[in-house]
């Protein structure tokens, strides 16, 4: 693993962000999108899968401008409250403009073929779903992405893949707006919806309290599949 800076767009300074290399290049990479829990072990964990799979794993620290380096886990209460709190802080456009910054680096690491995507988990997932809207990613991919309803009224403007993970006991997204995601999506090019039964928020999260090894594996296979197609 190593550490990159990033200049941010705005003028107001630079961001760190881990990349991790594939044994072999050039490569596509994958800019991965943080939990509220910061880049912490699980993200890293992420990033040596994604890796493994043959990308570059480029993920930025996008609490820089509220704490940089965040490290938290979802096992205490005291951890939970912090994160609600960075989330809660958190501005999620100067979020979009450090992942579209972090984007165009990764085109042009050493070793990129000039493709990159975004994969996203909670927070993260919402933002992969307004890259996908707002940016020029090849593909994007949302784990559990929350408050997605919101953002449909954009949606026509997707025009490359957005693969959507949907946990079915999701208790941070009701499930009539769930289906009125899923129902969006069914009509709408480029854009695919998957639900996974029984399972809640954060199923995909490394050595979460939530982890389901069945639905995790099912979703990142489809998740493999949409990056090589996209990345080659």
């Amino acid at each position: 693993m190593a550490t990159i800076s990033i200049d941010a767009t705005d003028g107001s300074g630079s961001f760190s962000a881990l990349l991790v290399e594939p044994r072999h290049k050039p490569a596509g990479a994958v800019v991965l999108i943080q939990e509220i829990f910061g880049v912490n072990d699980a993200m890293r964990a992420t990033a040596e899968a994604v890796a493994d799979l043959g990308f570059l794993a480029v993920v930025p620290d996008l609490f820089w401008r509220l704490e940089p380096g965040v490290n938290l886990t979802d096992k205490s209460d005291a951890e939970w409250k912090k994160a609600m709190a960075l989330m809660q802080a958190f501005d999620q456009d100067k979020g979009v403009e450090d992942l579209k910054a972090t984007l165009a680096v990764a085109r042009t690491l050493p070793g990129s073929n000039g493709r990159a995507g975004t994969m996203g988990y909670c927070l993260g997932g919402r933002l992969a779903f307004l890259m996908a809207e707002h940016s020029d990613a090849d593909v994007n991919i949302s784990y559990y992405g929350v408050g997605l309803d919101a953002l449909l009224p954009d949606l026509h403007k997707v025009k490359r893949p957005l693969i959507l993970h949907i946990a079915d006991q999701d208790e941070f997204f009701p499930a009539d707006k769930r289906a009125k995601v899923v129902h969006a999506a069914q009509g709408t090019p480029h854009v695919r919806a998957y639900v996974y039964p029984g399972v809640h928020h954060a199923f995909a999260r490394v050595g979460g309290v939530h982890w389901n090894g069945r639905a995790a594996t099912i979703a990142n296979g489809r998740s493999a599949e949409a990056l090589v197609t996209a990345l080659g």
